[in-house]
C-alpha cells in the first residue's frame, strides 16, 4: 500500500527538477533495511539509502479544511482528533527538521570545526531516515485528510507506515545511540567552549528555546504521542464503523513498537548504568571483573540518602548514594557531580560514582522495626550502624525506645523531650512554693506537661509515617577480634513510600531468582539469539502438593478470592503473594471431591481449610459483591440502581460431576455452603461464569443453564433455570463479554445476549469438527480459543468475529522436547501483556501480547518455561490483588504500639488536614490572654471565637518551615497523588513438578497434584 506510494514518489521525484532550498527538503529512501549503516561511516558510504527530495510545494502538509454541517457529536470529536494528529504530526517533523538544519548542517560545515565529522554522525546518527519516514506518512496523510469527510478512515494509514520493518529499525538505531550521543555532546560541551557557545546561541535565537536535548528526546517520545491519540479516536468510533478493527490494529501495531523501543533504551541505559559504575573502580578489582563480564542485570538504581544514627537515635550524618541493585550483588557508590553547572540546563549531566561497598545479594536482610528479634541471632552477631564511632551490642539496644525516623522530625521531638524535661522540674519548684499565687500554681504547671505530652505524641505518629521510607538493611561486616562475624545496619531513606516497597520486593524477588530452578527458568528463542534477564521473566517461587499424600486426587481448577488484610505490615506486601486466598479443586473419577483453601498472605502458601464435597470439582467460579468494581475489590463502589442487590459477602461457585451447583461463602465467614443447586437432568457442570443478573452453568448435554439473581443477592434453588440449548456436545467453555455470553459446543461458538437470553449468532472456530472449543480467553479486543485438539490456538476479533491469527504452540515446544511435534493445548491465561498457554506435555510457554485496548496479536517467539509438569497442565490460574498506599497504613505492630502508649487521659491528634504544619510554644497567661493564639492545653481549643478565660493555657503557632517535606525539601508520599500497587502471581496445577533444563535431574513425583507459583515484580 504505503510502499507503493513511496515508487510512484520516487519516480516522480527523479523526473522533475529540483525546487529552491526553501521550499524542498533533502530525504533518503530506505529501499535496502538489511545494509545498515554503523555510526561514523560517512555518508558517501551508506549504500542503504537513495537521495529523493520532497517538496513542500508539491506535497503541502496536511490541512483540514471547514468543518461540514451536519455532523453528529462523535464525528466533531473525531475531526478534532484528526486535527490533533496532524498538527502534533507537523511539530514533529518541524522538530527534525530543525535539528538538521540548525546543529547538524552547521556544524558539518564549520570551520575551523567544533565537531569532527564523525562525531556529527554519531550525534546525529540515524535523524534523516527517521525524518523520512515521517515525511512520507504526512504525504500519505495528507490524501487523508482531504477525503477525511467522505471516508473517515486513518487507522490502516498507521498500520501501514509503521508495520514496516524499516521504521523499527531505524528508530532502534537512534534510540540505542542515544545514551552515547548525549555523553559525546556532554563531553564537548566541557571540553570545547566554543561548541557550549554554538549551543547556548541556537537555543536562544530560537523562538520557544527548546535546547538540543529538548529536540533530539522527541523521537523517543513520538509513539507514546501517537497511542494516546489513536486511543482517543478509538473511543470516539463506535461499533461496526469501517476504521475500528483498523484503529485496534493500529493501536497494536503501535504498542509492540513502543514497547520494543523501551525495552531496547531500558537495557542501553542498564549498560550505560554498568559502564559508568565500571569506569569508577580499578581495573584490577573483582568487582570490575564482575561487570565487566557482561553476566549482570541491573534490576534497580536510585539515588537514596544514607543517615547514620547514633546510640540514641540522633542524627550522626547523611547524604546521599547511588544504590545499584543487580541480579547477584548490591553495590553503593557515592555520588560526584564534576563540571559546569552551566551546561546541565542544555544536556542532562551524569555523575561520576566513587565505590563506597559492595556486597552478595544472598547476605543482604531487609530489617523491619519491630522484626529485629527473628532477623538474625543476636548472640552471634553484633550490630553497628555503618559510619557511626562507636557500637554497642544489639541487646543493649532495646533498653531505650529508639527513634530512627528522618532527622528534623528526630531533632523537634528532642528539643520537646527537654522541655518537657525542664518543665518537669519548674512543675518540682512550683510544688514547695509556700504562697497561694493565681497565675503561678500546679495545675497550670501540670496543663503545661500534658500539652507537651500531646505535641510528642504527635511527632512520634509523624515518624512513624515518615519511617515508611525508611530502608535498613543488614549488610555483612569483618569479623571482631574474636572472630565472631559482625553484621552493619546501613539506613537509607527513600524518595517516597512505594520506592520503598519497589526496594523490598526486587531485593525479594532477586533472591529467589538466585535459585537453582530460576538459573535459567525461561528459555528465549527469540530472533536475536539473545536470552531475557531471568528478573524480566516471571520468578518461580515455589512448588508445592496441592492436596495431602494420603489423597490421590486429581487436580481440575484452582480461583483467587482476593481480600484486601490490614493486619499485613507495611513491607509485607512487598514479599508476600497477592493478598487473599486461593482455592484449588479436585477429586477422583466414581469417589468424592476435595476442594483445599491456601493461604496467600505471605511468601509462600499455607493450607487453611480443606473440606470434601460430594463429587469431584470440575470447575469454580469466584463471584464479587456487586459492588465491587473488580475482582480485587478496590474501585468506588458503581452507583447504579438497576442493578439487583449484591449478596452480603463474597461468594465462591463450585461445579460438581453429579450436577450439583454448591455456593460457599468466604474464608472470612468461615466458608458456610450458604445453597446448593441442581442442573437439569443432573448433567455434569463442565464451567461456570457469571453476570449481574445471572449464573450461568455449561453442561454436559450441549445446554447452558442460567440462574437469576434471587432478592437475596444469591440464586433460588427452587426456581428453574432458563436451559439454552447451544448443541449437541459437551459445552466446554464459556466466556462472558460486555453484554453477551459466549458458549462453545464442539467446534463452534455461539454468541448470546447476557440479559435477554437470545442466540444473536453463532461462527465456526475451527474447519475441523472434531476439534472442540475447549477455552476462551479475552485480552483487548480479541478472544484467544484453545482446542481439543492440535497445537494451534486461534484468535478472534470480539466485534466482528473475524479470524485474526493462528499460532502453532508445537513450535515453541520442540526447544524444550525436540522430537514431540503432537501437543495439546490443555489451559490459557492472560495477563499483564503476556498469554500463557499450558500443554499436556506439562511445558508452559509464554507469549507476548499487546496490553492496550487493540488486537492481542502475538508479536514475538514468547519464551518456555523450564519448570513444569510431570503430566498436562489441567488450569492456569492468575492472583492479583491491587493495594492503594493509604491502606496500608493499617500495620497491625504500629496501631497496637501506639495504644499501649497512649496515656488514657490525652486527646488524639487532630485530623490530618488540621494539623498545623510546624510546633512552637508560647506560653499564654491570665495576664496575656490578648495575644492571638490558639489555644495549648490538653483539652482541644473552642472551634471559632476568643478563647474564654479559663486556667492559663499556651498556644500553637505555625513555624515557616514543613515537617512533611524533610529530605532535601522532598516531598513526603503522603501528600503525592493516590497510587494503586499491583501484585501478581500466576499458578499452574498438574501431575507432578519437573525441571526441563538438559542439566538438570528430574524431579518431584509424577503422581503427586502439583501448584506451581510464579512471580512477577510489583506494578507500582
Amino acid at each position: 500500500m504505503l510502499e507503493g506510494r513511496w515508487i510512484h514518489l520516487q519516480s516522480q521525484l527523479q523526473t522533475r527538477p529540483h525546487p529552491q532550498p526553501s521550499s524542498s527538503w533533502g530525504c533518503r529512501l530506505y529501499f535496502r533495511p538489511q545494509n545498515k549503516l554503523k555510526q561514523g561511516d560517512s555518508e558517501e558510504e551508506d549504500t542503504g539509502f537513495l537521495e529523493v527530495t520532497v517538496s513542500d510545494m508539491k506535497h503541502p502538509p496536511p490541512e483540514l479544511g471547514p468543518m461540514p454541517e451536519g455532523l453528529s457529536p462523535q464525528q466533531v470529536v473525531r475531526r478534532h482528533i484528526l486535527g490533533s494528529i496532524v498538527q502534533s504530526e507537523r511539530s514533529y517533523v518541524d522538530s527534525l527538521k530543525r535539528i538538521l538544519q540548525d546543529y547538524r548542517n552547521p556544524l558539518m560545515e564549520m570551520e575551523p570545526k567544533v565537531l569532527s565529522a564523525r562525531k556529527c554522525q554519531v550525534v546525529f546518527f540515524r535523524l534523516k531516515e527517521i525524518l523520512q519516514c515521517h515525511s512520507m506518512f504526512q504525504i500519505a496523510l495528507a490524501s487523508r485528510v482531504a477525503e477525511w469527510d467522505s471516508a473517515e478512515k486513518i487507522g490502516d494509514l498507521f498500520v501501514a507506515s509503521f508495520s514496516k520493518s524499516m521504521v523499527l529499525d531505524v528508530y532502534s538505531d537512534y534510540v540505542n545511540n542515544f545514551t552515547t550521543a548525549m555523553s559525546l555532546i556532554k563531553k564537548a560541551c566541557l571540553t570545547k567552549p566554543a561548541f557550549l557557545d554554538f549551543l547556548k546561541k541556537r537555543q536562544m535565537a530560537s523562538a520557544d528555546r527548546v535546547t538540543l536535548y529538548g529536540l533530539m528526546v522527541k523521537p523517543i517520545q513520538r509513539f507514546p504521542q501517537f497511542i494516546l491519540l489513536l486511543q482517543d479516536m478509538l473511543k470516539n468510533t463506535p461499533k461496526g464503523h469501517a476504521d475500528r478493527l483498523s484503529l485496534q490494529l493500529a493501536l497494536t501495531e503501535l504498542e509492540t513498537l513502543a514497547e520494543k523501543l523501551n525495552e531496547q533504551k531500558r537495557l542501553a541505559d542498564q549498560v550505560a548504568e554498568i559502564q559508568q559504575l565500571s569506569k569508577s573502580i580499578s581495573d584490577r578489582s573483582s568487582l570490575n571483573k564482575l561487570l565487566s563480564s557482561g553476566q549482570r542485570q541491573l534490576l534497580l538504581c536510585e539515588t537514596l540518602t544514607e543517615t547514620v544514627y547514633g546510640d540514641r537515635g540522633q542524627l550522626i550524618k547523611s547524604k546521599e548514594r547511588k544504590v545499584f541493585l543487580l541480579n547477584d550483588m548490591l553495590v553503593c557508590a557515592n555520588i560526584n557531580f564534576k563540571g559546569q553547572l552551566e551546561i546541565s540546563s542544555l544536556v542532562p549531566l551524569g555523575p561520576k560514582y566513587v565505590v563506597k561497598w559492595s556486597t552478595a545479594l544472598p547476605q543482604v536482610q531487609v530489617v523491619e522495626v519491630g522484626q529485629e528479634s527473628g532477623a538474625y541471632d543476636k548472640d552471634n552477631v553484633v550490630i553497628h550502624n555503618a559510619g557511626a564511632k562507636k557500637h554497642a551490642p544489639a541487646g543493649q539496644a532495646s533498653h531505650n525506645k529508639v527513634y530512627l525516623g528522618p532527622p528534623r522530625l528526630f531533632q523537634e521531638l528532642q528539643d520537646l523531650q527537654k522541655d518537657l524535661a525542664v518543665v518537669e522540674q519548674i512543675t518540682l519548684l512550683i510544688s514547695t512554693l509556700h504562697g497561694t499565687y493565681q497565675n503561678l500554681n500546679m495545675t497550670v504547671a501540670q496543663d503545661w506537661c500534658l500539652a507537651l505530652q500531646r505535641m510528642m505524641k504527635v511527632k512520634e505518629e509523624e515518624i512513624h509515617s515518615a519511617n515508611k521510607c525508611r530502608l535498613r538493611l543488614l549488610l555483612p561486616g569483618k569479623p571482631d577480634k574474636s572472630g565472631r562475624p559482625i553484621s552493619v545496619m546501613v539506613v537509607f531513606i527513600t524518595p517516597n513510600p512505594l520506592s520503598k516497597i519497589s526496594w523490598v520486593n526486587r531485593l525479594h524477588l532477586a533472591k529467589i531468582g538466585l535459585r537453582e530452578e530460576n538459573q535459567p527458568g525461561w528459555l528465549c528463542p527469540d530472533e536475536d539469539k539473545k536470552s531475557k534477564a531471568p528478573f524480566w521473566c516471571p520468578i518461580l517461587s515455589c512448588h508445592m502438593p496441592a492436596f495431602s499424600k494420603a489423597l490421590d486426587l486429581q487436580l481440575s481448577t484452582a480461583v483467587h478470592n482476593p481480600v484486601q488484610s490490614s493486619l499485613l505490615g507495611f513491607s509485607a506486601i512487598s514479599t508476600s503473594l497477592p493478598q487473599g486466598y486461593l482455592w484449588v479443586g479436585g477429586g477422583q473419577e466414581g469417589a468424592g471431591g476435595q476442594v483445599e483453601i491456601f493461604s496467600l498472605n505471605r511468601a509462600v502458601p499455607r493450607t487453611v481449610k480443606s473440606f470434601p464435597v460430594a463429587s469431584p470439582v470440575l470447575c469454580m467460579e469466584y463471584i464479587p459483591e456487586l459492588d465491587e468494581g473488580d475482582p480485587s475489590g478496590t474501585q468506588e463502589p458503581r452507583l447504579s440502581t438497576e442493578q439487583p442487590p449484591g449478596s452480603p459477602h463474597p461468594t465462591m461457585c463450585l461445579g460438581l460431576q453429579d450436577g450439583s451447583i454448591a455456593v460457599y461463602g468466604s474464608v472470612d465467614t468461615g466458608t458456610p455452603c450458604l445453597l446448593t443447586c441442581k442442573s437439569p437432568g443432573l448433567q455434569p457442570i463442565l464451567c461456570l461464569r457469571h453476570s449481574p443478573e445471572y449464573l450461568f452453568a455449561g453442561l454436559q448435554d450441549g445446554t447452558v443453564a442460567a440462574y437469576p439473581r434471587s432478592n437475596g443477592g444469591l440464586w433460588d434453588p427452587a426456581e428453574q433455570p432458563t436451559r439454552l440449548a447451544v448443541g449437541t456436545g459437551p459445552v466446554r467453555a464459556l466466556l462472558t463479554l460486555d453484554e453477551t455470553l459466549w458458549a462453545s459446543c464442539a467446534n463452534q461458538v455461539t454468541v448470546l445476549d447476557a440479559t435477554s437470553l437470545r442466540i444473536q449468532q453463532t461462527f465456526e472456530a475451527h474447519p475441523d469438527t472434531e476439534a472442540s472449543v475447549t477455552h476462551m480467553i479475552k485480552a483487548g479486543s480479541g478472544v484467544w480459543m484453545a482446542f481439543s485438539s492440535g497445537s494451534s490456538i486461534r484468535l478472534f476479533h470480539t466485534e466482528t468475529l473475524e479470524h485474526l491469527q493462528e499460532i502453532n504452540i508445537a513450535t515453541r515446544t520442540t526447544f524444550v522436547l525436540p522430537g514431540h511435534k503432537h501437543v495439546r493445548v490443555t489451559s490459557l491465561l492472560i495477563c499483564q501483556g503476556s498469554l500463557w498457554v499450558g500443554t499436556d506435555q506439562g511445558i508452559i510457554v509464554l507469549l507476548p501480547v499487546p496490553r492496550l485496548e487493540g488486537i492481542p496479536k502475538i508479536t514475538g517467539k514468547g519464551m518456555v518455561s523450564l519448570n513444569g509438569h510431570g503430566g498436562p497442565v489441567e488450569f492456569l490460574a492468575v492472583a492479583l490483588s491491587t493495594l492503594a498506599p493509604d491502606v496500608l497504613k493499617g500495620d497491625q505492630e504500629e496501631e497496637e504500639e501506639g495504644e499501649e502508649e497512649k496515656p488514657p487521659e490525652l486527646d488524639g491528634p487532630p485530623p490530618r488536614e488540621m494539623r498545623k504544619k510546624g510546633i512552637l510554644l508560647q506560653y499564654r497567661l491570665r495576664s496575656t490572654s490578648h495575644l492571638p493564639g490558639q489555644l495549648l492545653s490538653v483539652r482541644e481549643a473552642p472551634v471559632g471565637g476568643t478563647p474564654a478565660h479559663t486556667e492559663e493555657d499556651g498556644s500553637i503557632y505555625e513555624m515557616a518551615d514543613d515537617p512533611d517535606v524533610w529530605v532535601r525539601s522532598r516531598p513526603c508520599a503522603r501528600d503525592t497523588p493516590r497510587k494503586e500497587i499491583s501484585s501478581v502471581a500466576i499458578i499452574s496445577g498438574g501431575r507432578g513438578y519437573r525441571n526441563f533444563n538438559a542439566e538438570s535431574p528430574l524431579r518431584g513425583s509424577d503422581a503427586d497434584s502439583t501448584l506451581l507459583i510464579w512471580q512477577v515484580p510489583l506494578m507500582l
